[in-house]
């Protein structure tokens, strides 16, 4: 049975029992998802593009993991920040929306100043456009992460837990075509004549466009989401999740001392699976260049078209990372398997960039990645959301956002050195060992979901309900 009940009446006229127990419409998930396709446009563009971005202004490629430093300390304070204000604030906008606004604001002005790092007239190679690049980078995930973190919120404000792994897998498909449209349009901008070269320093103006497309986009999302989705008011939000009106907030120390298994089971996995990530992100593009266009030179022809083929592969397994998790969704009770699945698969896809050398093959590679993205954007959040009552959700996932941002963290700490031990001059090509290196991080990702475990009363309950 589905039930829109986004327009809201008085608690006393709504029985507690359906609130809890029916469905959402298909019409009312998609809404409440669809801003995720603005957001996540901003996402992909900085992951990839912000590698080519650093070193096309002069960055060395044995020091670009410090630059990338800015967006997951930003990720790991914002979240955990938004998520515990918005659990305490109530506005006549909802209690999560006034965030996205702000965030979303913020990320449309950074996305237009952040790929003219190399050309404000500070000078190519210069200290100033590498702290203007550090500084944008880290203002736009600072402001990307205050607008995605309401819509994690969402769904574990306004959907039972029979469709969370549904509305998580929306969520999912509408972030992966942004970051379709996002990967790809660089490549499409050169297809149609746009310069995809620049003088050294400054970006080509592919990437330019791409970032400004993405600004204009996010403003579209902003909007339909103000027009499309009503939050439930305090005294339903109570009704809904069976919990006292009376806020029982408690400090984050508290909260983690109380946190469910889930919480910390969940988290090694993504442990291994972010710094795999972060890895993949930072050091691909140089990558490819080095194994498929046999160029390390970042102001070459090559370079710049192994930075748009990666656009095109991160846009192959957005594809493959949006369906497949509405595949899974069919199984909820082999939901574990096919994530460790997925992330063995994954393992298989990065690491083979270190051996492959035709950039066709590359597209099964990420074919094979895309398998391993798509599932741990949905499971985890899936298995958390289902083990925690409807007091500090915000607060909860935000805090979840640190076992994202803390290993993105550790890798880039240590990228450099890591890197600096396969020879080369400070790193120079041997970017390619940095995509093994991820490879066996997803093999301990997958091995860690053995740890992880769930119950399936609600699931069952959902199941003898329709």
């Amino acid at each position: 049975m589905e039930t829109d009940i986004s327009k809201h009446e008085p608690v006393s006229k709504i029985d507690t029992a359906i609130l809890n127990k029916s469905n959402r419409t298909n019409s009312f998930l998609w809404n409440m998802n669809i801003g995720f396709f603005g957001v996540q446009m901003a996402f992909a563009l900085q992951s990839a593009n912000m590698s080519r971005i650093f070193q096309t202004i002069g960055a060395n490629p044995n020091d670009i993991g410090y630059f990338w430093l800015a967006a997951p300390l930003a990720g790991m304070f914002v979240q955990p920040l938004v998520g515990s204000l918005s659990d305490r604030t109530w506005t006549r906008f909802g209690r999560r929306l006034p965030w996205l606004y702000i965030g979303g604001l913020i990320s449309m002005i950074v996305l237009i100043l952040i790929p003219n790092a190399g050309n404000l007239n500070l000078g190519f190679g210069t200290t100033a456009s590498m702290v203007f690049g550090v500084l944008s980078l880290l203002f736009l995930d600072v402001s990307s992460n205050m607008a995605m973190q309401p819509f994690k919120m969402l769904s574990g404000d306004m959907v039972n837990e029979g469709q969370k792994e549904k509305s998580y897998s929306i969520m999912t498909f509408v972030l992966n075509m942004g970051q379709v449209v996002a990967s790809i349009f660089p490549l499409l901008l050169t297809t149609i004549g746009i310069s995809n070269i620049a003088p050294h320093g400054v970006v080509p103006n592919t990437v330019k466009f791409s970032f400004y497309f993405a600004a204009a986009t996010l403003l579209i999302c902003c909007i339909y989401t103000f027009f499309k989705v009503h939050e439930l008011p305090p005294k339903e939000y109570a009704a809904f999740h069976q919990i006292s009106e009376k806020p029982n907030h408690k400090h984050i120390w508290e909260l983690l001392k109380e946190a469910p298994t889930a919480f910390w089971t969940t988290g090694l996995v993504q442990l291994f699976y972010w710094a795999a990530y972060m890895y993949m992100a930072t050091y691909a593009t140089g990558g490819i260049a080095e194994k498929v266009w046999h160029t390390t030179n970042v102001a070459s022809k090559g370079f710049q078209e192994a930075g748009n083929w990666f656009g095109l592969l991160s846009a192959v397994s957005a594809v493959v990372g949006a369906f497949w998790p509405l595949f899974i969704a069919k199984y909820p009770r082999q939901r574990r398997s096919f994530w460790a699945f997925s992330l063995l698969m994954g393992a298989v896809g990065l690491g083979s960039v270190f051996v492959v050398t035709n950039k066709y093959t590359l597209i099964f590679s990420f074919i094979a990645f895309g398998l391993a993205w798509g599932a741990n954007t949905v499971i985890p959040f899936t298995i958390l959301t289902n083990s925690l009552d409807g007091n500090n959700i915000g607060t909860y996932l935000g805090l979840f956002n640190c076992t994202i941002c803390i290993p993105q963290i550790l890798a880039n700490l240590v990228g450099g050195t890591i890197i600096g031990w396969f020879g080369g001059n400070h790193g120079i090509g041997n970017q390619h060992w940095m995509m093994l290196i991820a490879g066996i991080l997803m093999v301990l990702a997958a091995i860690s979901v053995s740890v992880v475990h769930e119950t399936y009363g609600e699931i069952e309950k959902h199941e003898n309900k329709e």
